[in-house]
């Protein structure tokens, strides 16, 4: 069915200011064709056009996480009690290892691959592990799921486990095969991975950037999440001005949107300035702040400044994956900052922006226009909606996110396909 008109209510945040409401959508080719602020008639959409009426259902675009750790899915929940460097070397590092064992790989991420359907995770920038058959594993089960995807295989040569760690000629090696092996996929695509900068010594770093050029692909990494973090971060690099000074100093920060910068809690001044020069996005993970004990990060200033952001679960320093959950601790966090700090919060409307648009990294995802990728939720919120009470279009979205679990997601569509959950 490569045409189809979609009816229901369907609710596109155009900006962050914006939501626009419409009753038909036109599909063709896995893009948007036109949508209708009403049910267009036999002579606008021809009768041999199939039409999908999802009745009174809400359709919404999916939810993009644009930083998680697919290698600590099973972590889930565990070591919570801890900061953020002890975390890693008791529970994050001995899991991670596990992936050496392709089988072991293999089972993990078919779990975690549903459970990015299950929670309505269209597209999502994924750190994997330092292994490349299980990084390139990942990749494919996430391609034949119909998920969109950048993965990366994480890179780590200091300063780690020596049970999980690669030499330099070792990452750069495998990271050049793992490169040119992911050729083979479509939505799935390959992102550069230093680990953070106390993971890599600048011989990597400088390398990575290359690699960068050479194959046209953009960078992920960790930025300022934890004082402890910062203060190591500081001695292991006097010759640069601060953290992010680093990743620009090795060649790490790359052009418009062609950086990801997870946390971001702790920017100075200077940095903050940074990440607007370079158009890093950032990418904000309120129940990891809180589970780690990093901080509660100024999301609405760097907002303010034009800073690209988008919305993420980090597991498993995140415990919680369902994106809803996130914009609702997202909005607490940015209050309790205004309380405590001065400054402005973040609306829902901001938030469900957030949620959906993936801080620009994907190219046309995140609301309903002629040219955009037909990826969308159909959301079943009958049992939100209370007898004898009416509401709005926007007030059911706020019950749903909320108030919603992901048993109302009925059905997630990526490129125009229904995905199999």
């Amino acid at each position: 069915m490569n045409s189809y008109l979609l009816l229901g209510t369907i609710l596109s945040p155009d900006t962050p200011s914006h939501l626009s409401t419409y009753k038909a959508m036109l599909i063709r080719d896995g893009h948007i064709a036109d949508v209708f602020s009403t049910i267009p008639s036999t002579d606008i959409v021809s009768s041999d056009i199939p039409r999908i009426d999802t009745g009174t259902a809400l359709i919404i675009p999916g939810f993009s996480d644009i930083h998680l750790h697919a290698p600590q899915f099973a972590n889930l929940g565990l070591g919570l009690d801890e900061e953020l460097l002890p975390w890693l070397e008791t529970y994050t590092f001995p899991e991670e290892s596990k992936y050496k064992d392709i089988s072991y790989a293999t089972t993990m991420y078919t779990a975690f691959t549903k459970a990015l359907l299950t929670n309505g995770i269209t597209s999502s920038v994924i750190f994997a592990s330092i292994h490349t058959p299980a990084t390139l594993q990942l990749m494919s089960l996430l391609e034949r799921a119909g998920l969109r995807a950048f993965v990366g295989k994480v890179n780590m040569d200091r300063n780690s486990p020596n049970y999980y760690q690669e030499t330099t000629e070792e990452s750069i090696a495998a990271t050049t095969d793992w490169l040119t092996a992911a050729r083979q996929f479509k939505q799935v695509r390959p992102i550069l991975t230093p680990r953070f900068v106390p993971s890599c010594t600048p011989k990597l770093m400088k390398a990575l950037a290359r690699l960068a050029d050479a194959y046209q692909v953009p960078v992920q990494s960790h930025l300022s999440e934890n004082r402890d973090e910062i203060a190591w971060v500081r001695d292991l690099h006097p010759e640069c001005h601060n953290y992010l000074d680093i990743y620009r100093h090795y060649g790490l920060l790359r052009g418009p949107r062609q950086t990801i910068m997870a946390h971001c809690v702790w920017c100075t001044e200077e940095e903050k300035q940074m990440l607007v020069d370079y158009e890093v996005i950032v990418s904000h993970a309120p129940f990891s702040n809180a589970d780690l004990a990093s901080g509660i990060a100024p999301i609405a200033d760097l907002q303010q400044r034009g800073i690209p952001i988008g919305l993420c679960s980090d597991i498993s320093g995140g415990h919680e994956l369902f994106m809803p959950r996130t914009i609702a601790m997202a909005a607490m966090m940015a209050k309790e900052r205004a309380t405590l700090c001065g400054g402005h919060t973040l609306t829902t409307m901001e938030l469900f922006y957030m949620a959906t648009h993936g801080g620009g990294i994907f190219p046309q995802i995140g609301h309903f226009a002629p040219d955009y990728a037909a990826d969308f939720l159909i959301i079943d919120d009958s049992n939100l909606c209370l007898p004898n009470h009416s509401y709005t279009p926007f007030q059911r979205l706020q019950r749903f996110l909320y108030n919603g679990d992901p048993r109302q997601i009925t059905d997630v569509y990526v490129a125009g396909k229904r995905c199999q959950r």
